[in-house]
């Protein structure tokens, strides 16, 4: 299905949005990716990842966000400057992909999604997005609760969170 223009944010709102700090919005997709995608990263792709710097940037929102991979998760990197990949949609083609009800080759080959820059990698991050095991966007994946634990999961593995008690850690 292709965007209408009432897919398309409205023009002020994406003047509005142009206007926000590139900064928090990479914190919180950062943040998101680890939530949703880390943990599925498989180790080749991990390293592909190492140092990259990748660009997500939202046509109509007029929003970028700057991310790259440490090692161990997604960080967010100040905006501008060169990137390594950078993908590009609108809103609603991005929701789609995160719902699963569009593929990236659809939309890339209808124009509606491109990506620029090292065509490797871009190529590892569409299979890798093509093989993961559930829709990033499922209303159950996001409920407080399952946040929650796997915000503490990750934190426990970096060292951080309760210890047991008796066993020295």
């Amino acid at each position: 299905m292709t965007p209408t223009p009432s897919h398309l944010l409205p023009q002020p709102l994406g003047s509005l949005l142009a206007r926000l700090p590139a900064y928090p919005g990479s914190v919180l997709l950062s943040t998101a990716l680890n939530l949703g995608l880390a943990d599925q990263l498989q180790e080749d792709v991990r390293q592909h990842l190492a140092g990259k710097k990748l660009r997500i940037h939202v046509r109509d929102a007029r929003l970028t966000f700057d991310f790259t991979w440490n090692g161990q998760s997604f960080s967010a990197c100040a905006g501008g400057g060169a990137t390594d990949l950078t993908i590009s949609a609108c809103a609603y083609d991005f929701l789609q992909l995160a719902q699963r009800r569009e593929d990236p080759d659809t939309l890339f080959f209808s124009r509606r999604l491109s990506m620029e820059g090292d065509t490797e990698l871009g190529l590892i991050v569409k299979n890798t997005l093509d093989a993961l095991e559930f829709a990033v966007l499922e209303p159950q994946r996001w409920t407080p609760g399952r946040v929650l634990a796997r915000l503490a999961l990750g934190m426990q593995a970096r060292g951080f969170g309760p210890r047991r008690r008796g066993t020295g850690k």
